[in-house]
């Protein structure tokens, strides 16, 4: 299984958003160009990072720009707005046989394991902001 892709496009969106709104505007065309994406896929990424309240966009070619500071953005926040994951992390397949010992006992034994691994990629996530990234993507960076 893996988290969708929503997720990265969605840090890769507000990334292009913070570095490069101070100093031109960030349309969706312009996103969907580095994310090599179709500019629908980050007008539906950019309305649900609005309705979260981390960015603002002004109709038209206005662009977009964050509507709170990037040190107040986590990933977690993030991952929560684009809901990558609908309810629980790992899904537990239909109706194991309870009267085989395995089957029977799988979620005694597995329960409480895939939720200390999602409480794991949680706390992970909620511990980066994207201030952090930023800093870090200036290092990389090419100067321009």
């Amino acid at each position: 299984m893996q988290i969708s892709s929503r997720f990265t496009i969605a840090v890769h969106t507000l990334l292009c958003i913070a570095y490069f709104s101070p100093t031109r505007k960030v349309t969706s065309a312009f996103i969907a160009g580095s994310v090599s994406v179709n500019p629908v896929v980050i007008r539906r990424t950019l309305g649900q990072l609005k309705e979260a309240g981390m960015i603002s966009v002004e109709a038209g070619v206005g662009g977009a720009t964050l509507a709170r500071p990037a040190s107040q953005i986590t990933l977690l926040d993030i991952y929560h707005a684009v809901d990558c994951v609908s309810g629980d992390l790992f899904h537990f397949h239909e109706h194991p046989n309870p009267a085989c010992p395995v089957g029977g006992n799988v979620h005694a034994l597995l329960d409480g394991e895939v939720a200390a691994a999602q409480a794991a990629l949680e706390d992970r996530l909620a511990q980066t902001s994207l201030a952090d990234l930023i800093s870090e993507l200036k290092g990389l960076a090419p100067a321009q």
